[in-house]
């Protein structure tokens, strides 16, 4: 039986205003009170971060950006860093997401970047990795993941890695309602976890909790979060809703 705390994370995405997200805590808090199983992450647009914090005060909610820049400071507009991040209340950080690569240009080497700085500022990093559907569709699943896996660590510490967490994310399966299969995911995060021991050592990647994401709702969290291999899931669309995030927080244990 893993030891590994499953996390769950919403990633809100360009919704909602610091209104709305306050509506969405106050719905949300009574529905998990109590709930210890899970860690649970709101990763909001940067503008709801104060108000979130705010409203999440007191709980065991914890708050996370959606993206960072990896200096500490300078002239990029539109920018955030991971200073600002943790003394706006934030305790983790989305890095990588296939949005940010794919319309933002962000890379491999970037996102190493990221990482660096977010373990710097002690925050919890989501490092999100998976395919295109044309590299599934050719069999490059494995070759991508490794690489991007294997980049991303470059030259973390050991001892800084024990508080990464992985997310992987089937690009085919993100805001299109497709999903992988149970199978399929777990397949996945046996690679992922392949790649963290080489990099990283055995008992570093047994401990790293890897989720998944992609398209991840009620109806399947249940059958998606029993597998052993998968530790969680960073939800989109689904946790925009409080009831049905509470929903899959509350996923059943078979």
């Amino acid at each position: 039986m893993s030891t590994r705390k499953p996390l769950i994370a919403a990633n809100w995405k360009m919704y909602k205003t610091p209104a709305q997200s306050k509506e969405f805590v106050a719905a949300f808090l009574p529905l998990v009170h109590g709930h210890t199983r899970d860690e649970i992450v709101l990763c909001p647009p940067f503008v709801d971060i104060v108000a979130v914090v705010a409203t999440t005060h007191g709980s065991k909610i914890h708050v996370g950006g959606q993206n960072m820049h990896w200096q500490e400071e300078g002239a990029f507009t539109g920018e955030i860093s991971a200073g600002m991040l943790a003394a706006a209340g934030c305790t983790h950080v989305i890095l990588g997401h296939s949005e940010r690569r794919q319309l933002f240009g962000e890379t491999d080497d970037t996102v190493n970047q990221k990482l660096h700085n977010a373990l710097k500022h002690k925050l919890v990093p989501i490092v999100c990795v998976g395919e295109l559907l044309a590299e599934r569709g050719a069999g490059k699943t494995e070759e991508v993941l490794l690489r991007q896996v294997a980049r991303a660590l470059v030259n973390v510490a050991p001892d800084l890695a024990r508080h990464i967490v992985i997310a992987y994310e089937p690009v085919w399966a993100i805001g299109t309602g497709k999903t992988a299969t149970p199978e399929m995911a777990a397949e996945a995060h046996l690679i992922i976890r392949s790649q963290v021991a080489r990099s990283l050592g055995r008992e570093i990647a047994d401990n790293m909790r890897i989720l998944y994401g992609g398209s991840v709702k009620p109806e399947n969290a249940t059958t998606l979060l029993n597998q052993p291999e998968i530790d969680g899931a960073l939800v989109g669309g689904a946790s925009l809703d409080a009831q049905s995030f509470a929903k899959i927080v509350q996923y059943t244990l078979f």
